[in-house]
């Protein structure tokens, strides 16, 4: 039978416990038996056995043969803790992935490039690669941007000449102008990808002369 009882009765009962189970328990009995306590409507009981209703509360259980606690287990997690714990853990797992994989690559450098000189060279490659594509694109820029204000000097003409301005002549004005702001985009963004290749170098280099110097003590 189960019973509950207040804590003030479970400390007598544990002061006494050991006299009774001494008398009751029966051969091969290992003393294994215990006392739970957990807290129930802001009062602390404590039982020989843990009923349903609180199974799933934070709880310390107690030897019955020692009157010392043996084991301290935590509430259960709500359906939403479970799931904010699996999502956090699944963001530790993939963060000391990267980690991992990030530890592998500056090795896989170290071992790559005998020298200093090498690692630049290797970076210089793609440095000279973006610097190729920004060249290509600023003079793409400078040749749309031709090719539009001299469109927009005639229809200018004509209209200063009191003739209308063809809906094709129009037309292109607007597709020039179009290209012109995708060129201009795309060479903002080599620019920045420049940048980064050469943030990337810093760090390479930094990371580089860190892990070549010799192990010290």
């Amino acid at each position: 039978m189960n019973r509950t009882l207040p804590l003030l009765a479970c400390s007598l009962m544990l002061a006494a416990s050991g006299v009774a189970i001494a008398q009751k328990k029966p051969a091969g009995d290992n003393g294994a038996k215990k006392l739970y306590c957990w807290n129930e409507n802001g009062a602390r009981v404590c039982g020989d056995a843990l009923p349903a209703h609180a199974v799933d509360s934070a709880r310390t259980e107690i030897s019955a043969k020692s009157g010392l606690a043996t084991k301290q287990v935590g509430r259960a997690l709500t359906p939403e803790e479970r799931e904010a714990a699996e999502a956090q853990a699944k963001l530790d797992r993939e963060s000391a992935a990267m980690a991992e994989a990030k530890n592998r690559r500056e090795h896989a450098m170290v071992e790559s490039y005998a020298t200093e000189a090498d690692l630049r060279r290797a970076f210089g490659e793609r440095q000279a690669v973006m610097d190729e594509a920004i060249k290509a694109s600023r003079l793409g820029v400078a040749g749309r941007r031709d090719t539009l204000v001299a469109l927009l000097r005639r229809a200018g003409e004509n209209e200063l000449s009191g003739k209308p301005v063809p809906k094709p002549a129009q037309q292109n004005v607007r597709i020039q102008h179009d290209q012109l702001l995708r060129q201009q985009e795309l060479l903002v963004q080599q620019i920045a990808e420049r940048e980064v290749i050469d943030e990337e170098l810093a760090a390479a280099l930094e990371r580089y002369h860190a892990l070549k110097q010799p192990t010290k003590g």
